[in-house]
């Protein structure tokens, strides 16, 4: 369901496989009600993902570091990076994805051209092999399924996201690669690669990753068009 990757005094940082509910539901625990069973103390979720992604959370051990945290998600003064796997070709290979987000049918959500409180993303991609991309994702904002809906505006729908897209595989290839922040003036870093999925583990991936995006803020992320 997850490994605990770090355990701080005021918080956690877990990796959540795909495919775990964050909240319980259905009689099942979800991920942070695991977490608490097997570490034996409340916690305290300051943000979360969606069940078919994987990859860092941070969670609150006190109430108190939860509204710093919660200040911090809200101030955009925590860094996330995720990692994404694609089939075809998108318009652009590099850049800005851009667009207010608003509900669409089912579940889903749709970008629009506006941008009054837009949802925005900066990306790279780059070949796996024939036919498929790997991406570098930094979201300088937090909307729900905000990434899955980014990709899917631009031609290439998250594999395996059957909300956005259509081709089916052994999960959704989106994962929660890094977190980069300052808590109470320390700095943290935490990366992590995906655990789980084949093509997420397959070495040509994994060579990319490392090759390419093993440091990712140091990166030089594309100025805004």
């Amino acid at each position: 369901m997850y490994q605990l990757l770090s355990e701080q005094a005021d918080f956690i940082v877990i990796n959540k496989d795909p495919n775990v509910h964050f909240h319980s539901q259905d009689g099942a625990a979800g991920v942070i009600a695991q977490a608490e069973a097997d570490l034996g103390y409340k916690l305290y979720p300051v943000h979360r993902l969606d069940t078919p992604t994987s990859g860092l959370l941070i969670v609150a051990r006190t109430s108190q570091a939860a509204n710093v945290f919660t200040q911090m998600f809200t101030a955009h003064q925590v860094q996330k990076y995720y990692l994404a796997i694609a089939l075809g070709k998108p318009k652009k290979k590099q850049g800005w994805i851009v667009g207010d987000m608003a509900k669409s049918r089912r579940s889903m959500y749709k970008l629009l051209r506006t941008t009054e409180n837009p949802a925005m993303t900066q990306f790279f991609c780059a070949s796996v092999c024939e036919g498929k991309r790997g991406y570098l994702l930094k979201p300088l904002s937090g909307k729900t399924h905000q990434l899955r809906v980014a990709l899917a505006s631009i031609g290439v729908p998250i594999l395996g996201d059957t909300l956005y897209g259509k081709d089916d595989s052994d999960r959704c290839y989106l994962h929660a690669y890094c977190l980069h922040f300052d808590y109470l003036g320390q700095q943290y870093a935490f990366e992590q690669l995906p655990l789980k999925g084949e093509h997420f583990v397959d070495e040509s991936f994994v060579q990319l990753v490392n090759a390419h995006w093993a440091k990712p803020e140091l990166l030089p992320w594309p100025s805004k068009r």
